[in-house]
This record gives structure tokens, C-alpha cells and sequence, in this order.
């Protein structure tokens, strides 16, 4: 089984650490949708995980052993990841996984998961977004304009970013879109994580810059094909937006933070600086939880303290 090899933990027939590890895979990918990169992650996180329970205790790791798990047991784990160097934010997100791990255990097995659904993740500092300045974020769009001699590869690029910027899409939303999404009305639906769906406004900039598109575009956009197309005429690539973005930031000498997610935490953060509300920003942005919002808070109170700061050493010495 990929992922696990070397971590000491013995198959033990249906109810072995393995089988278990394999099973719960196979239903977050086949029952919740998760996609293979998700459930690829969850796999390494988990195995690690179950790997030291069987170093720790020195036996394999059944069912049984499973339904066993101690509070002590969980904080030796999350002290062993971060000796080994891991930071807050990767344990956390590898507790993350075993939490979900065991849950499905309590409902497919009835085993007890109170110790470790009770544990507490290591403290992550949120860090700031790094938008772009209005001005910045317009000089982008201007220049993506020029990056590619075919016009309707032009007129691509610039249309995912203003997407990007203007409705405050993440990436992958933008590339997910259909021909049967074109052309854009006012309101555009859109299929965020975890399969949740959004209602976005869409700027008369957005619908004009995938009209442009879609009317220079070569190749056939049925309704069940995707939208922004590749020069060969597959299913236009991130990496492609990212290096097309990266060599737009070198020509306007942005820092490395100014990437195609830089745009949608610009987005959001103009639109705060702008008097918007914190709830339908997050709302617009498909954010699950408000605290993943709340973070243009502190970054719309730093940009006030700038300006009160740029005005103090303006005014003049009484």
C-alpha cells in the first residue's frame, strides 16, 4: 500500500492499522468526494501517525489498539512531530486527519474517539494575506495583456486574473468554469471546497473581459467543456496562470508574494478598506468558518495604522 512502507505497522488481516487506513481512504474519496491529492495527504498523515502508536507501544496496532488511543499517547504524537522539526501548521493539519480518522472508526467500528477528538492542535500564528495595492493589481491586468503574441491567449490570461481580482475566485474556480457559464450574466455559480456552492456578483469588467475571450477563442467552448482552454485546446493549466503571473511581477518589480492568490486576498482586502461587511465578504470568498475571514481585520487595521503613521510625520511641529 503506498505510502506506509517502512513504518513498522502489521497488516493484522480486515481489522489490521493497514486494512483500516485503506478502507477510510477509499471512503473519503468514494462517499465525500475528497479528491486523490486530499486523500493522498490524509494517507501520509495518518500512517506516520499510526507508525509511532506502534514504535511508542512497541506491538502492532489493530482495531482494538486503536479504540485504546490515550490523551498522554496523542501529545507524545504531536511532541514527536514537532521534535522532528514539523511546524504548528503541518501538526495541525496532520491532527486534523487522525481526528477524522478516528471518527469514522466511532461510526464504522463504535470504537471510543473522546482522547483524541479532545486534543489540542498546536497554536498557529495566522499569517497576514500580501494583497496588491489597487494600482498594482490594475497594472497586472494591463500587463497580461501584452505577455502572449496570440491575442486570444492575451485575452485568456487577462480574463482569469480579472476574475480572480474582480469576483475574488480562488484559481481553481476560475479553471473549473464551463463553456455553459459564458457568456457571464450578473451573478455567476460557483463550486467552491468541499463541493459548497456560491452565488458571486460578477463586475461588468469580468463579463468583459470573457466576452473578449470567448470571442477570439479557436477552439469550441461546448457547454460541458472547459471554459479557458491551453494553446493545444486542453483544459488551461494553474501552473501556466502562475508562471504567466510570475513573469508579469518581475516585469513590475512586485515582490514574490504577488501571485494569482495574491489577487483574491486583494479582492477581499479592498473591498474592507471600501467599508464592506466582514460576513458577505466571507460569504463572497465561500469561506466556511468567519475566522478565516477575520484575518483582513487585523490586515485593514495595520493599513489604517500606515496612514495614521504617514499622516503623523506629515503634520507640521507645533
Amino acid at each position: 500500500m503506498a505510502g506506509v512502507s517502512g513504518t513498522g505497522i502489521a497488516p493484522e488481516g480486515s481489522d489490521g492499522a493497514l486494512a483500516l487506513l485503506h478502507r477510510f481512504i477509499e471512503q473519503i474519496v468514494g462517499v465525500r468526494g475528497q479528491s486523490r491529492a486530499t486523500a493522498e495527504a490524509y494517507r501520509h498523515d495518518i500512517a506516520i501517525y499510526l507508525g509511532f502508536l506502534t514504535g511508542h507501544r512497541g506491538e502492532p496496532v489493530g482495531l482494538a489498539g486503536l479504540g485504546r488511543v490515550t490523551s498522554s499517547e496523542m501529545r507524545a504524537w504531536i511532541a514527536h512531530l514537532r521534535g522532528e522539526g514539523l511546524s504548528a501548521r503541518s501538526a495541525a493539519r496532520a491532527l486534523s486527519a487522525v481526528k477524522g480518522f478516528h471518527r469514522w472508526l466511532a461510526e464504522a467500528e463504535g470504537l471510543d474517539a473522546t482522547a483524541v477528538l479532545a486534543t489540542r492542535a498546536p497554536r498557529v500564528k495566522a499569517g497576514l494575506p500580501r494583497p496588491l495595492s489597487p494600482d498594482a493589481a490594475r497594472d497586472v491586468l494591463s500587463l497580461a495583456e501584452v505577455q502572449h503574441a496570440e491575442p486570444w491567449v492575451a485575452a485568456r490570461d487577462v480574463a482569469v486574473l480579472t476574475l480572480l481580482y474582480a469576483c475574488g475566485l480562488r484559481i481553481s474556480e476560475a479553471l473549473n468554469l464551463t463553456g455553459a457559464d459564458a457568456p457571464l450574466g450578473e451573478r455567476l455559480r460557483i463550486l467552491g471546497k468541499g463541493k459548497k456552492e456560491r452565488d458571486v456578483p460578477v463586475l461588468p469588467a469580468a463579463r468583459e473581459a470573457v466576452a473578449t475571450y470567448t470571442r477570439l477563442c479557436p477552439h469550441e467552448l461546448s457547454p460541458d467543456a472547459p471554459l479557458f482552454r491551453g494553446v493545444r485546446g486542453g483544459k488551461l493549466n494553474a501552473s501556466q496562470v502562475e508562471k504567466m503571473m510570475a513573469d508579469v511581477r518581475l516585469q513590475l518589480g512586485l515582490p514574490a508574494t504577488a501571485t494569482p492568490h495574491a489577487l483574491r486576498h486583494s479582492f477581499a482586502t479592498h473591498l474592507l478598506e471600501a467599508g464592506g461587511d466582514l460576513r458577505a465578504i466571507q460569504t463572497l470568498l465561500g469561506h466556511a468558518s468567519l475566522s478565516s475571514t477575520q484575518v483582513y481585520t487585523a490586515l485593514d487595521q495595520a493599513h489604517l495604522m500606515d496612514i495614521y503613521d504617514a499622516a503623523r510625520r506629515k503634520r507640521p511641529p507645533s
